[in-house]
């Protein structure tokens, strides 16, 4: 066990202990009084639009042992009544916790398993795999949701206890983001996934994308890359790279290790695995060859860090994704909906979109929504959505959003027959359309939109609805 003391808090953030006991140990933490549990340590956060430091009293009153807090005035009225609490006044919340969080790992050592995944899509399910791989030898921590940023992954690493291994989830939108999370989390191995468009509007072209989850390196003592080989931009930064150790991953482009005799099923997908000359067979519980690339990113984490070829193989086979990831609900024995909405990339659309085009033998149904943060090359990239639904013969596509038009347009511009093609301004009427189709013939209807776009709710709905209808 690695816990802090109120006094190790105090040194490391230059804080005022307001009253309290600096022997007593933190051990759990918090920034949320309606989820806080008995003993936590709570952390005012300042945002934007939310300033946690006025709930420091109802941390307290809903079981917090201690709070730290900026700017806020104590009288001596209110401090009596927490006589046997902890109370810790700082300049900055936020810098508090970066400072706390880079104390825990540190009492870590630089030898601690601790992965560190990026990518422009792919982050979450690639967590996952490889968490359940590690945790076949050693007891592992893993983000949890979406704490990828600069409030999530100081929590997760004050979630450290008697842990053997961590994988930390890193996401960004800007330049310097990763910088300030891998100098926080310090990995021994980083996973990049792979380099794309997502926040290509903030970011202003790939390259700069690469350039930005690069910044990785900078926490690094010795670094060490997993790579995904197939990706463009990464394959040539590794072919120009010469101070970096790197394992290289793929199934196109020659690499350490490699997915061959690939076999893509309905629900799951087999392969064998060639790890720098040896062969094993291995199944992945989910469809699409994006998650063979995830299950082959876990085999190089879990090479690195001594597993056996059967306890990656048991990692793999076992996982299951964080939920709102690819979640797949039978209507009927017939129908299935693919709900995939939590997010949207123009490379995730097209994993998406390749995985529902292999579904022989159904009715293929895409329900499409707009992507974010794409800026300047929103049109361009909706419009490769539109190539990707007529590459993969998607047979009937429905579509709403501002941007989402796009991609509507450009399928009837390359001919898909217009009676196949819906676009709705109102998304709520895409329900009103899939209530009339023919739930007595195989059919596969996927959902994939940007989060803002709210179509994993509007997936949800017509789940409940249909399903009560078919009751």
């Amino acid at each position: 066990m690695n816990d802090l003391t109120i006094k190790n808090i105090l040194e490391v953030t230059k804080g005022e202990l307001i009253i309290g006991n600096d022997k007593y140990i933190c051990r759990s933490y918090s920034k949320d009084t309606r989820t806080i549990k008995e003993e936590d340590c709570y952390i005012g956060i300042k945002g934007e639009k939310f300033d946690g430091n006025l709930f420091w009293e109802k941390a307290l009153e809903n079981g917090a042992s201690t709070v730290i807090v900026q700017n806020v005035d104590f009288n001596e009225e209110n401090l009596k009544k927490w006589t046997n609490k902890n109370i810790i006044k700082v300049e900055n919340t936020l810098e508090a916790l970066y400072e706390i969080a880079s104390f825990k790992r540190s009492l870590y050592g630089d030898d601690f398993k601790l992965v560190a995944v990026t990518g422009s899509v792919g982050k979450t399910s690639t967590k996952d795999i490889i968490a359940n791989v590690l945790s076949q030898k050693y007891k592992t921590l893993k983000t949890e949701g979406n704490n990828n940023n600069n409030i999530g992954l100081p929590f997760m690493i004050l979630n450290l206890d008697d842990h053997e291994a961590a994988v930390i989830e890193m996401g960004m939108n800007h330049f310097g983001e990763i910088s300030l999370l891998t100098k926080i989390a310090k990995p021994m191995l980083a996973v990049i996934t792979n380099i794309g468009t997502s926040h290509i509007g903030n970011l202003g072209s790939r390259e700069n994308i690469l350039k930005a989850k690069l910044e990785i390196l900078e926490g690094m003592k010795n670094p060490i890359l997993a790579l995904n080989n197939d990706n463009d931009l990464l394959n040539k930064w590794n072919d120009s790279n010469k101070s970096v150790k790197v394992i290289t991953y793929g199934i196109e482009n020659e690499s350490e290790i490699m997915a061959e005799n690939i076999r893509y099923n309905e629900e799951n997908s087999e392969f064998i695995c060639n790890l720098r000359g040896v062969r094993f067979g291995v199944k992945v519980p989910v469809a699409g060859v994006h998650f063979v690339m995830n299950a082959l990113s876990a085999i190089a984490v879990g090479s690195f860090f001594g597993l056996t070829n059967e306890e990656m193989k048991e990692g793999i086979e076992t996982f299951s994704l964080t939920k709102k990831r690819m979640d797949i609900v039978d209507i009927n024995s017939n129908v299935k909906v693919i709900n995939d909405a939590y997010n949207a990339s123009f490379e995730s659309m097209q994993a998406s979109l390749k995985n529902l085009g292999r579904y022989d033998g159904y009715k293929k149904v895409a329900v499409l929504g707009d992507m974010f943060e794409l800026g300047n090359y929103s049109e361009k990239l909706h419009k490769d959505v539109g190539i990707e639904v007529v590459k993969d013969q998607i047979d009937v596509l429905i579509c709403s959003g501002k941007n989402a038009k796009f991609i509507a347009d450009e399928v009837l511009s390359l001919g898909m027959n217009k009676e196949k093609v819906y676009y709705f301004e109102e998304k709520e009427k895409i329900i009103n359309l899939l209530e009339k189709f023919d739930l007595n013939s195989k059919m596969v209807i996927l959902f994939k939109a940007s989060n803002g776009m709210k179509f994993f709710d509007l997936a949800n709905k017509y789940i409940e609805k249909v399903k009560t209808n078919v009751k």
